[in-house]
């Protein structure tokens, strides 16, 4: 066998050499090769490799013609899909729905650490024990899923008060009971070159500098989704604010907002790629609550001001408890307040700049309008070119694929009809499911297609319509979804283009991930990758990191939040 072997290597460097073949070269120079392709390099290599991959394309897509509009509710996760890291049991048990930055793992871990000392403890009221339950679940998913009706926790700690504001102007009976349990702010991180080319042009670092600098071009700016980030809406309203001082949801707010979207890197869909940017240099400042940044060692080296309303973590209530559970929601509150537990929060990064007293904030209506003004504008009026591209391996037979169906279709509802939105689904071979192109009836190419109901129900028709069997060839379809955008920005060169992959599996056959990472980069597409049930070798962190995207680990149950937040912030 070895000697087998070793004869083929023969003759393959022997053919190398007599004739120069490339499909060999080609491949040792992609391997070899450093320097980034441009976007004309990145699009000829892409349409060399594309000789090599099967796809077929579907000309007359299903329609579905079944599916109602799905309302909110019924398109959320179940409440179960966010974490209990403290389960109480006492003859009252109250459940507490906690912000992440201290509810999560250490150091992030503050309240989790008190609940649990305050259930070792045996606290009693009116002579019955008294337990808590801890969810861990960011301020914007407490909104979202109490303004539902479809979660009903007997208290709550939101990061901040726009939170409690936006909650009573949804309809919730809420009530705070502390306004304060752990003192936080939100703040600028600016890399110390960047601030001492603010302070030179603008003559200090500040919110408002920041942001004008960004607007000249002197600077990049990053900021989480205001969906969810508390971080993200205090940054928000901070600029709309900027934008028109006497009215910050003017018109004149609004239209200064698309035009500063026009030019800023898409809002990021979480804390983390906000970090990987910084580190990579290809943002200059962004927004983190104090908190965080004090326990991120490799963000050391950045600047910290605080901005905005202050991050202060009100303890609230709701209407629907009752009397006996309101009081254990308040005992519980005091205990938080013992100087003890706020020793251990000062530790864990709380209790710092109590010398800022932070901006006045909006109104909870004017909060809720400043999310509908961002979700207008966030593309900058900009349609944005996404394809989606579904494995349709055999490991995803039967309920994993069943599972995603469901998930897609649900969230559907949360993509704007000003995008446009292709399908590709995979195995062994590839599969265009769904087209953006608009043709006439010669088959010239008019226009793309948006993704209104008639687009939408074939899209869901399609989705439906998948079956799984064969192989995994991921990166071949990865190739065929950036030909799709290829041709959408040959029609329309401002849209943003966007790849999600939904998989579940290592790739198996077809080109592999260092065959077409030099394109990926090159196209400068951003793939995000939804790792369904999956267990990988970090190839999908390396292929969403290539465009600073991210890789999302989801069960089968929570893929549906997972999708719900990536289309606030990208479609």
């Amino acid at each position: 066998m070895r000697r087998q072997i070793k004869k083929i290597l023969a003759l393959l460097l022997v053919l190398t050499l007599l004739t120069g073949c490339d499909a060999i070269s080609d491949e040792i120079r992609a391997h070899e090769k450093t320097d980034a392709l441009s976007v004309t390099e990145a699009r000829k290599e892409l349409d060399s490799l594309l000789t090599k991959v099967k796809s077929t394309e579907i000309k007359d897509p299903q329609l579905d013609i079944y599916t109602d509009e799905i309302s909110e509710a019924a398109a959320l996760a179940d409440i179960d899909t966010f974490d209990t890291p403290v389960d109480g049991n006492g003859q009252i048990t109250i459940e507490i729905a906690t912000a992440t930055e201290f509810s999560s793992e250490a150091p992030d871990d503050w309240l989790v650490a008190v609940a649990r000392n305050f259930n070792r403890e045996k606290h009693e009221l009116n002579g019955k024990s008294v337990a808590v339950t801890i969810r861990a679940i960011t301020s914007g998913e407490i909104l979202t899923y109490t303004k539902a009706g479809i979660y009903q926790p007997h208290a709550a700690v939101f990061s901040n008060d726009a939170w409690v504001k936006m909650s009573q102007a949804s309809g919730i009976g809420i009530d705070v009971i502390e306004k304060r349990i752990a003192g936080n702010t939100a703040g600028i991180l600016i890399s110390k070159d960047a601030s001492d080319t603010v302070n030179e042009k603008y003559g200090e670092t500040t919110f408002a500098t920041v942001i004008q600098a960004t607007q000249d071009g002197t600077l990049t700016f990053g900021y989480p989704n205001p969906y969810t980030s508390s971080t993200g809406l205090n940054g928000l309203t901070a600029m709309l604010g900027l934008f028109d001082p006497s009215d910050p949801l003017s018109a004149k707010a609004s239209s200064t907002l698309k035009n500063y979207q026009k030019t800023a890197p898409p809002v990021a869909y979480n804390t983390a790629v906000l970090r990987n940017q910084a580190k990579k240099g290809i943002v200059d400042t962004m927004l983190m609550e104090e908190q965080a940044y004090v326990n991120t060692p490799e963000l050391s080296d950045y600047i910290y001001i605080p901005f905005g309303i202050r991050h202060d973590h009100p303890f609230c209530v709701f209407d629907w408890d009752t009397e006996e559970q309101k009081g254990a929601a308040e005992l519980f509150a005091e205990y938080c307040l013992t100087d003890e537990n706020q020793k251990l929060a000062t530790e864990k990064g709380f209790n710092r700049h109590d010398d800022y007293k932070g901006e006045q904030g909006l109104s909870g209506q004017q909060y809720l309008t400043a999310q509908s003004l961002w979700k207008q504008n966030k593309n900058g009026g900009r349609p944005t070119a996404a394809v989606f591209i579904v494995d349709t391996s055999g490991s995803m037979k039967g309920e994993p694929l069943q599972e995603l169906k469901k998930s897609v279709i649900d969230t559907l509802p949360y993509i704007g009809p000003e995008n446009c939105v292709g399908l590709i689904s995979y195995n062994s071979d590839v599969t265009v499911n769904l087209n953006m192109l608009e043709t006439d009836e010669n088959g010239k190419t008019v226009g793309l297609k948006a993704f209104d109901d008639r687009q939408r129900a074939y899209f869901s028709g399609e989705i439906k319509n998948l079956q799984a069997t064969g192989n995994t060839a991921t990166y071949d379809a990865v190739l065929v979804g950036l030909d799709m955008i290829n041709q959408v920005q040959a029609i329309e060169p401002d849209a943003t283009p966007l790849i999600i992959l939904l998989t579940d599996g290592e790739a198996w056959g077809g080109y592999s991930l260092s065959r077409i990472e030099t394109i990926v980069e090159g196209m400068r597409v951003p793939v995000y990758c939804i790792a369904y049930n999956y267990k990988d070798n970090g190839e999908l962190e390396k292929l969403s990191g290539i465009n600073e995207a991210s890789t999302v680990r989801a069960e089968s149950d929570d893929i549906v939040n997972q999708l719900r937040n990536l289309f606030n912030t990208q479609l």
